[in-house]
């Protein structure tokens, strides 16, 4: 079993830029597009995901440095450390029950499309780890493997079926047709951001705002466009962390790159994407009508939309002083900070790009989801502990806002800590 993971674990450890030219080269021949349109579909996607990474990386890695002198500069002192998505992801991979979840989550996903349950053939193999991690949360409390692998599958269809439903807006707004994003993190932002958000629009004053980066454009020249936006906003970020004005400067170069960049890497993967897409809609209408069917892909293709990255880039400063004053709260924001754009590209496609809108609800989910995340420490602590997670000096409890603050990974907490006595 360990020698079985082991090979998983390297395979996945590609990532999507060997993955998913594989899956690609697959699909493309299933539903005959031929070897060499489907290899050049397989290695426009790869190309378009390395480029894709390369500006994820640069957003990170300017963000995350900037969120912890925010942290620092304001003395914020609270009991449960972020440690951020990759400490979860690790933890996952690491528990007993994710060797056998990877077939399984495969084998439910083919089920679920023969018998017409979803429409979503879900190839980001990846982000499976997020499954399983719901699968390690049943199996930490009640060490019982066929509820592990219930808790992970129930996750899996409840991400297949917002995926589903979400398709259209990923079409509309998005302009990337025919794909789905079952990244189970960004679906459990989902039921939340779409409730507040419908709240929020109803409100008096507020329902007149329109704020969608064109609009914004149109108001404000050149200081409109999602590059001076990007860069706008990476100054502030800047200032509020207490950066000299050279590191600044180039935060905001950094940010307005990020805004210009991402979108342009989408365009490359959807270059590759739709010969693929357009052959399974026609191969599906012939053998069985109008029968739909969405590639599912990483949530990334979705991040780089201006209105998602200024909406995240705001929600920095506001959730690191929401975990200041929410009372009860006790997770410090740090490493999932720069996974913002994740959570909220559900919540600004449903709002059409409304960046007030957006941030409003974002701001109210967010404190929801600190919440959710001081209540997931314990668990989530444990699930680091089986993997041998070097715990930071003076931290004794862990959590994080991607896996441990998401409500479906929550109610698979509770649904768990609810049967825990039926298992002794």
């Amino acid at each position: 079993m360990n020698n079985l993971m082991g090979v998983i674990q390297y395979v996945l450890g590609l990532g999507p830029t060997v993955i998913l030219p594989i899956a690609i080269l697959i699909i493309g021949l299933v539903f005959g597009i031929g070897l060499k349109k489907a290899l050049k579909a397989g290695f426009t996607i790869g190309i378009g995901f390395v480029g894709i990474n390369l500006v994820i990386n640069l957003l990170t890695g300017s963000l995350g440095p900037a969120a912890q002198q925010m942290v620092e500069r304001f003395g914020l002192k609270l009991t449960v450390l972020d440690t951020g998505w990759p400490s979860a992801a690790a933890g996952a991979w690491a528990s007993p029950v994710a060797a056998i979840l990877i077939p399984i989550i495969m084998g439910v996903n083919i089920l679920m499309i023969l018998t017409k349950t979803t429409k979503t053939l879900n190839i980001d193999i990846w982000n499976y780890w997020h499954f399983i991690a719901a699968g390690a949360t049943g199996y930490i409390l009640t060490n019982n493997w066929f509820f592990a692998i219930f808790c992970a599958v129930l996750l899996e269809v409840v991400t297949l079926f917002i995926a589903d439903k979400t398709a259209p807006m990923i079409g509309n707004f998005y302009d990337l047709e025919g794909v789905s994003l079952p990244t189970a993190s960004t679906a459990s932002f989902a039921p939340l951001g779409f409730l507040v958000g419908y709240l929020v629009e109803k409100i008096p004053g507020l329902n007149k705002i329109k704020a969608d980066p064109d609009t914004i454009q149109k108001k404000f020249g050149i200081f409109g466009e999602p590059m001076m936006m990007g860069i706008v906003i990476g100054w502030v970020l800047g200032i509020l962390a207490g950066y000299d004005i050279g590191k600044t400067f180039n935060m905001g170069i950094t940010m307005g790159a990020v805004m210009l960049l991402m979108p342009r890497m989408v365009k490359i993967i959807m270059e590759g994407l739709i010969p693929v897409s357009e052959a399974a809609r026609e191969f599906l209408q012939k053998k069985y009508g109008d029968r739909e069917l969405y590639i599912g892909l990483d949530a990334a293709v979705a991040v780089g939309h201006p209105a998602v990255i200024s909406t995240a880039l705001i929600l920095v400063p506001i959730t690191i002083f929401l975990a200041v004053i929410l009372p009860g709260n006790k997770v410090l924001p740090f490493a999932d900070l720069a996974t913002i754009p994740f959570c909220v590209a559900f919540i600004v496609g449903s709002r059409k790009g409304n960046i007030v809108h957006s941030v409003i609800t974002g701001t109210i989910v967010m404190a929801i989801s600190l919440y959710m995340a001081t209540d997931f420490a314990p668990v989530f602590t444990q699930m680091l502990a089986s993997a041998q997670f070097k715990m930071p000096e003076g931290v004794a409890l862990v959590s994080n806002i991607d896996t441990g603050g998401n409500l479906l990974n929550w109610l698979v907490l509770k649904l768990s800590q609810l049967v825990q006595p039926l298992f002794g």
